[in-house]
């Protein structure tokens, strides 16, 4: 039986990664001839991750999902532990980006090397992160929780669901930011003038 909070995950997850992948294509794809353009979209990008993930995400596993699998099956608090100090880590790090991003905007391309090297870590750390909170934790969930536990687990996620998933009700400041991205990031990232 797939609950809720497990689908709710899962879409977020999806939507986070879709962000994180376009972010490398725009990356690797560089300013080009609209640098004003590019720093824009890069911006609204590292704004989505820092907001949605970092400060709603993130507090609803490591306050509602991993202290209830971690009780039932300790066979996995290693993982959860590492997934914490990731979490813990997590906003620093996407604020670090977001500064290395300004000093590349703001000093030039002798700042690129760091920004690029930076933002290729944070994906592929991102993108693992989500790997083994799919592959270890949401097993064990499965596994042990009962219905009470899923009962409130899946009220709390159902809250604050990520409107970028497309499933869940939309806000219109984050319908702004969505729109923003997509309008202005060049094809095939999103439908701004490739």
């Amino acid at each position: 039986m797939t609950h809720e909070s497990i689908g709710i995950i899962r879409d977020e997850h999806a939507a986070l990664a879709a962000m994180l992948r376009s972010l490398g294509m725009m990356v690797a794809r560089g300013p080009g001839n609209e640098p004003e353009n590019f720093f824009d979209v890069l911006r609204a990008m590292l704004f989505y991750i820092d907001e949605f993930p970092e400060r709603l995400h993130h507090p609803k596993e490591s306050n509602l999902l991993f202290p209830q699998v971690a009780r039932m099956a300790p066979e996995v608090m290693e993982t959860i532990v590492r997934l914490e100090r990731e979490h813990a880590g997590g906003e620093a790090a996407v604020r670090e980006l977001q500064h290395l991003l300004l000093a590349w905007e703001l000093v030039g391309d002798s700042r690129r090397a760091a920004f690029d090297h930076a933002a290729k870590n944070y994906l592929d750390f991102y993108l693992e992160h989500m790997r083994l909170e799919e592959t270890v934790i949401l097993p064990a969930a499965q596994r042990v929780l009962n219905d009470a536990d899923w009962e409130e687990l899946d009220a709390a996620f159902a809250r604050n669901c990520d409107p970028l998933t497309g499933k869940y009700p939309r806000d219109p400041a984050y319908d702004r930011l969505f729109t923003r991205i997509v309008m202005r990031a060049p094809a095939p990232i999103g439908l701004g003038a490739g």
